[in-house]
């Protein structure tokens, strides 16, 4: 054998072997959720004056959703997208969450990775909880301390924030900002493990009140020590929606940089609509913000998963999604188990990413109750067409045509046309179903 083709086999059997291993390697997982980003502040999705090109660039290279809901406040949907249960089943109260409950941190670890989350916490006050919940590495926004420091009026979590790094305080003084601590932490925890598979998971400060001026704008104030009022001036939204897009522009500029982005998905979407202050220029219409309310305004977010060779680039789906959905398709990439005896209620997304048409999910739920009262909960059951509606336990039923997003029109269930009967009694069902399943000890919730 010639010493030339010696070398040319030494060089084929080299690229078997990375080809052997990279089908191997477990892909990284970057979960992003914006926080009251409602699907009409997106300029992929339609936003006329909103400037978000990074995230318009991700959409480009994976799937666009058109059809994806949260509920309409913060924690009810953080309970329900970190477990893949229906809040119905393990919601207790606002700024909590149960700490006998398995979320997609505990799984992932489980899997063997590295797992890491950055932004906002409020889901208890406990030291260890985010390590409690499968997290090896944090830094936070209201975790163990409040919105405001003692005896002051002024918010902490944009200039100069109070920051808690692996449960240990850290106050900044510098002119530093928040968002942009925690996305600098993110981008270590993805070069410190850029050797082994891992799990970021990063609920954004932004788009959140107070709205102030952001860093590199003409009315930023790096001395100051944080808005005196909880909204702030609605006029500084823009400039936060386009922070917020600079920073997903950081991720996924620091994938490409280290070589990872083609064995990384990436999920991006917003933990419910935006706040009331807010109107958007939507398709040349004004969009009022909804958080807290039980209808598009309130409930339609942002949803793109890209996953470069894996997802067709430039997709759009309108399969209906819900936030257990989320779960149940990042162990399918992965190959994470799901425990056993882990009752999530979603349906996995990974058929529609790959291009198949065998996904079934005819209708989506939301149960919503802010402080956790039963008889006072709000509930939708939904499907991409119609939804019904019920406001409290003992409230009648409301049928509704959702098939223009902010556009909901009333439909007399008694005068509907055959079809739509048939919609309105299954979705019917399906909250009177889910009635049953509220666990006893809930139940009794002030």
């Amino acid at each position: 054998m010639s010493s030339n083709t010696r070398i040319w086999l030494l060089v084929a059997f080299s690229f078997l072997l990375l080809h052997l291993s990279s089908q191997g390697e477990k892909p990284n997982v970057v979960l992003i959720m914006a926080d009251d980003l409602g699907y009409e502040c997106l300029g992929v999705n339609g936003a006329d004056k909103y400037q978000t090109p990074n995230l318009d660039q991700l959409a480009a290279t994976g799937m666009r959703f058109t059809n994806a809901f949260a509920n309409p406040l913060c924690t009810p949907s953080r309970v329900k997208l970190m477990t893949g249960i229906y809040n119905v089943r393990n919601y207790i109260r606002f700024g909590f969450l149960d700490r006998n409950q398995t979320t997609f941190g505990h799984i992932m670890k489980d899997a063997g990775y590295r797992t890491c989350i950055v932004g906002k916490w409020q889901l208890g006050k406990e030291l260890d909880s985010p390590q409690h919940f499968g997290f090896e590495q944090s830094c936070l926004w209201q975790h163990l301390r409040g919105r405001t420091r003692k005896g002051s009026p002024h918010d902490t979590r944009f200039s100069n924030p109070r920051m808690e790094i692996n449960g240990e305080f850290k106050d900044f003084n510098n002119g530093e900002f928040g968002p942009d601590i925690a996305a600098d932490f993110a981008l270590n925890f993805i070069e410190e493990n850029k050797d082994e598979p891992f799990f970021l998971y990063y609920p954004m400060i932004l788009t959140h009140c107070p709205f102030i001026p952001t860093p590199g704008t003409p009315d930023w104030d790096p001395t100051s020590p944080g808005s005196e009022t909880y909204k702030g001036d609605a006029r500084y939204f823009a400039d936060m929606d386009h922070h917020m897009d600079n920073i997903v522009g950081r991720i996924t500029s620091k994938l490409d940089e280290l070589n990872l982005r083609k064995n990384t998905i990436i999920l991006f979407t917003g933990d419910n609509g935006t706040d009331e202050p807010v109107v958007s220029d939507w398709m040349s219409r004004k969009i009022p913000g909804g958080k807290g309310q039980m209808n598009d305004n309130g409930t339609r977010v942002p949803l793109m998963i890209s996953y470069p060779g894996h997802v067709s680039p430039g997709t759009v789906s309108d399969e209906l999604v819900d936030f257990t959905d989320i779960l149940p398709t990042i162990c399918d990439v992965t190959g994470a188990k799901l425990p056993t005896n882990h009752p999530h209620h979603g349906v996995s997304l990974w058929p529609t990413l790959q291009g198949h048409s065998s996904r079934n999910k005819p209708w989506a739920y939301f149960w919503y109750a802010r402080d956790g009262n039963t008889e006072k909960a709000q509930v939708i059951a939904r499907t991409r067409t119609h939804l019904v509606r019920r406001k409290g336990s003992n409230a009648p039923f409301e049928f509704l045509d959702s098939r223009v997003p902010y556009d909901l029109k009333p439909l007399p269930s008694d005068a509907a046309s055959e079809a739509d009967r048939s919609i309105f009694s299954m979705l019917q069902k399906v909250i009177t179903d889910f009635d049953k399943t509220r666990p006893a000890h809930l139940l009794k919730q002030p």
